[in-house]
């Protein structure tokens, strides 16, 4: 039974930042060398690292395009990389720089007939990006919130190719309160697909809780502040999810 930890490493003005419940004006910065973070978590056991260039996330913009770039040539673990993924010309970018899997989010919204053909041409490489407000899909840095349903969403992208989805409770993220269980359970109950969890987490008890519902297909989750601060050790966690979660 595999259960994933991913390293987040998000990207604002090309320094890693974290936010708290992705509110731009509550950021701290944990590094101005992003690539030396990621060494850091490769280093220390990670078999991913989950990379989000939060400047595009908000404008569009690939803003960070050359940190995502640099991470990518620092590293020898596969790297996911999201954040203002709206065009096929974007997507493919991403993949030609060597990027493992790409994340989408507001596409999924804006676009569905992108989506749709991305998921034809690159379904194994894709992670469709659902962040739950309330149970509805936000989008755009999370600025905007759509009427889609989390579930919804997620059964009608399974059902054109979707494979493996990033489910975010907004309101956990960053406050270190514990992932929302049920939400991330039911998303991989509705599309029969993997779910990677991510928000909340602050201690090794949530990571063993969400790595005992990996026969259901919660497969990973994905790690941010409580790296960064300290209140969960990367190597332990790793141990807690290979021993928790049987």
């Amino acid at each position: 039974m595999s259960f994933t930890l991913y390293p987040a490493i998000d990207l604002r003005g090309g320094r890693c930042v974290r936010l708290v419940q992705g509110d731009f004006a509550r950021e701290t910065v944990y590094g101005e060398d992003p690539v030396q973070i990621a060494c850091r978590w490769e280093k220390e056991g990670a078999r991913w690292l989950h990379v989000v260039d939060l400047d595009a996330a908000k404008t569009g913009d690939l803003v960070n395009l050359s940190a995502v770039q640099e991470i990518l040539h620092g590293v020898s673990i596969p790297v996911q990389v999201g954040g203002g993924v709206r065009d096929l010309k974007r997507l493919e970018k991403l993949l030609s720089l060597g990027v493992s899997r790409v994340v989408i989010g507001s596409a999924a919204i804006d676009d569905p007939l992108l989506v749709k053909e991305a998921l034809r041409h690159y379904g194994d490489r894709l992670a469709l990006s659902l962040d739950a407000r309330e149970g509805k899909v936000a989008t755009h840095g999370w600025l905007e919130t759509s009427e889609n349903r989390v579930e919804d969403l997620g059964c009608e992208m399974a059902d054109h190719g979707a494979e493996t989805f990033i489910f975010t409770d907004i309101s956990r993220d960053g406050t270190r309160t514990g992932p929302n269980i049920a939400g991330v359970r039911a998303l991989a109950e509705a599309t029969g697909k993997e779910v990677i969890a991510s928000g909340g987490v602050g201690h090794l008890d949530h990571l063993t809780a969400l790595a005992r519902l990996a026969p259901l297909g919660v497969k990973g989750s994905i790690l941010g502040k409580s790296l960064y601060t300290g209140d969960v050790d990367l190597q332990a966690g790793l141990l807690a999810v290979t021993e928790g979660g049987r």
